[in-house]
């Protein structure tokens, strides 16, 4: 098989899991190392966006996972090293064992919704989780409006607002109130940050259509694509989201996603 490995060597455990993985494949297995990691390890590495690999391994943490999803369109398996890992499938610790269904093809993809993403027309990354418009001053409100296919649905006074994926849904949406969707649904949830208004709600609309939202006092703001990437906003930009035609491709080995929410979030210590 052919394996791209990307990772952040910048974190002890994802480098050394990373290392502990690569003395494991290279011996059977085509190799391909995304440029940090490849530079840490003293190999030669490959844009990410290149990898032609049947299976992408993402190791370190749900960051890593995402931006994995981010910039390719192959299947990628997330190998959690660290903490909480509610988008990996499998610690690294438990490789040895997934590499064997993944040699025998004992695996399914279970593709999911993504963001599309544009500003002011311009097309930036798809987004696995969420795109967040927050404030960009600490403790400075915003007055947000928006709207779905060209039709006002909501004004509010809030410290940004989250278009989350279903998947998404179980990250920045919950904390802040917003409902548990199925990743099966084909939906984008809007969500308010601190609302000046505790009865805003969240809203869950169809990924087919256009969400846009706006400032009614265009006043300096942050996108965040992912929790990876920022980007500076007068105001005054006109940002819309729908679901994407690009898909989340993630390796999976069972069906699994409620006993996840009972583990990583109700039971979690």
């Amino acid at each position: 098989m052919k394996f791209g490995i990307t990772a952040n060597p910048n974190i002890p455990h994802a480098r050394t899991a990373a290392e502990a993985i690569v003395k494991q494949l290279e011996k059977k297995h085509t190799l391909l190392l995304e440029g940090e990691i490849a530079k840490a390890l003293g190999r030669k590495g490959i844009a990410l966006e290149k990898m032609d690999a049947d299976v992408v391994l993402a190791v370190g943490g749900d960051g890593t996972v995402l931006r994995a999803l981010q910039r390719t369109n192959g299947n990628v398996l997330g190998i959690n090293s660290g903490s909480l890992g509610f988008l990996t499938e499998v610690t690294a610790e438990e490789f040895s064992v997934a590499l064997r269904k993944l040699e025998k093809g004992e695996y399914a993809v279970e593709e999911r919704g993504k963001i599309r993403v544009t500003v002011d027309g311009k097309r930036l990354y798809d987004c696995t989780n969420e795109v967040v418009i927050h404030t960009a001053h600490i403790a400075k409100i915003r007055d947000f409006e928006i709207l779905l296919n060209g039709t006002l649905v909501q004004r509010v006074r809030a410290d940004g607002i989250i278009v989350a994926t279903p998947t998404g849904s179980t990250s920045y949406n919950l904390s802040v109130g917003g409902p548990i969707v199925d990743p099966r649904v084909e939906a984008l949830v809007i969500s308010a940050i601190a609302p000046f208004k505790p009865a805003a709600r969240a809203t869950v609309v169809p990924a087919s259509s256009t969400v846009r939202v706006k400032l009614a006092n265009p006043k300096e703001c942050l996108l965040v694509l992912d929790g990876q990437q920022e980007i500076a906003l007068t105001g005054r930009e006109d940002l819309r989201f729908r679901g994407s035609d690009a898909r989340a491709k993630l390796v999976k080995f069972r069906e699994d996603f409620y006993r996840r929410i009972e583990e990583k979030l109700v039971n979690q210590r």
